[in-house]
């Protein structure tokens, strides 16, 4: 019974969901037949939005997806080396995201998480984390370590862009 309770409310809080510039459109249905015969109608008081998969920022698979999408791209590139256990990483890592998504496309992020690509640390000899570095066709053109703050953040991007 508790079950069919979260179920009614988590599917009537799908359902009404209303939309908003830059999300995914709602569900078109008004109400919902579950399996059981039950009919789930939308309440309007209770909503869940849901955002866009970003375009400007990805993950690295391996060796080669670096390759293809980081050394071989004609946009500029900021790869961001970091670590799950690393605070710092945890703090700039979506600064850095938001910083780069207000570029509109003129700059794209890689994340690299060292723990799963050392090859690429130590090719890019990275010895702390956070590392970031900015990318032009291929070549690393400026790296920092450590934590920035939005203002040095964007300084770092628009000398990349040019």
């Amino acid at each position: 019974m508790a079950q069919r309770l979260l179920l009614r409310r988590f599917l009537v809080s799908v359902i009404s969901r209303k939309p908003s510039q830059g999300w995914w459109p709602p569900l078109t249905s008004r109400a919902l037949q579950t399996p059981g015969g039950l009919t789930v109608t939308p309440n309007p008081a209770r909503t869940i939005y849901t955002t866009r998969i970003s375009l400007t920022t990805f993950n690295i698979q391996d060796g080669p997806d670096f390759q293809d999408r980081v050394v071989n791209s004609e946009t500029p590139v900021v790869v961001d080396f970091h670590a799950q256990w690393c605070g710092p990483c945890k703090i700039l890592g979506p600064r850095l995201e938001k910083m780069v998504a207000k570029q509109h496309g003129k700059v794209v992020m890689a994340k690299v998480d060292i723990d799963d690509h050392t090859d690429l640390a130590i090719e890019y000899e990275v010895s702390a984390v956070p590392t970031v570095l900015a990318m032009k066709n291929g070549d690393v053109v400026d790296k920092f370590v450590g934590i920035k703050d939005e203002d040095q953040l964007e300084a770092f991007l628009k000398k990349l862009i040019g």
